[in-house]
């Protein structure tokens, strides 16, 4: 059984055979899915899915597929949208959906490029850190090249109130002990297996077990072997691997608590 607590199977790189990569995800032994979203309307194309596999008791409907929940939120790249007829829509949706939205996100800083400016990141990832406040739901965390910022402002906030997650990981050990300290998780994909990651690995190789979590991005950060072709949840495996290799434990302990991690934080049955 895997988890990945972080895909986007709502985006258009599934849309020639979307069926036919939820079937060969659970064939693989996935069992359950956190799709993210971007933007407003990724909202009910991630709710789509997650209404297709789910019955309310979070028992997969169609038994071919992964139970999928949803994490919504308006990226950092598209913060310009956020708003609050936006805010409304994903409270109602909370309401609608109760047990299956289960964090905000993706949602953070991206300083990569100059626009959105920066002050306009930071007021819609404020304002969606009181949102997840309001639903006691954690945070899901995009962070790119705003490391600083990032940490300065999850303080301030007291984000990490509901727990919360760094996806796709990417800072320097030091950074990895800041946030761990503010109570984090850090998500783990295949960017591990990449020949030249010898960043990421150190910090595998120091943070507790018991706070990595893992993702893919999907259809994005394939793994090695893989590596430039869409990814898959079906190739955690390989970054499971990696991971036990670092650790110098078995995959399936890593498995096992990997598990648990994502269960725990984002509060979804076994």
């Amino acid at each position: 059984m895997m988890i990945d607590t972080h895909a986007h199977y709502d985006d258009t790189a599934y849309d020639c055979d979307r069926e036919e990569v939820l079937r060969e995800l659970r064939a693989s032994g996935v069992t359950q899915v956190i799709d993210a979203a971007s933007d407003l309307a990724s909202f009910e194309k991630i709710l789509s899915l997650v209404h297709r596999t789910s019955g309310e008791d979070g028992e997969s409907t169609q038994g071919e597929s992964p139970v999928f929940y949803a994490a919504l939120g308006i990226h950092p790249e598209n913060a310009k949208e956020w708003s609050g007829k936006v805010r409304e829509v994903l409270c109602r949706k909370k309401r609608e959906n109760p047990k299956r939205i289960v964090a905000i996100g993706e949602i953070g800083l991206d300083y990569h490029y100059p626009d959105p400016p920066r002050e306009v990141q930071q007021r819609a990832l404020e304002e969606q850190i009181e949102v997840a406040k309001e639903l006691a739901l954690p945070i899901v965390i995009h962070s790119r090249d705003a490391a600083k910022d990032t940490l300065d402002l999850l303080k301030r906030t007291d984000a990490a109130a509901n727990g919360g997650d760094v996806h796709c990981f990417s800072y320097s050990r030091e950074s990895a002990r800041e946030f761990l300290e503010l109570g984090f998780h850090l998500g783990i994909g295949g960017v591990l297996t990449f020949k030249n990651a010898q960043k990421i690995k150190e910090v595998v190789e120091y943070m507790p077990l018991s706070r990595i979590l893992l993702e893919t991005d999907a259809p994005y950060l394939t793994p090695e072997p893989f590596r430039g072709k869409r990814n898959s949840s079906a190739y955690l495996s390989y970054v499971v691997k990696a991971i036990a290799e670092i650790k110098g434990i078995s995959a399936e302990k890593v498995l096992e608590t990997v598990n648990e991690n994502a269960r725990s934080l984002f509060r979804i049955e076994e």
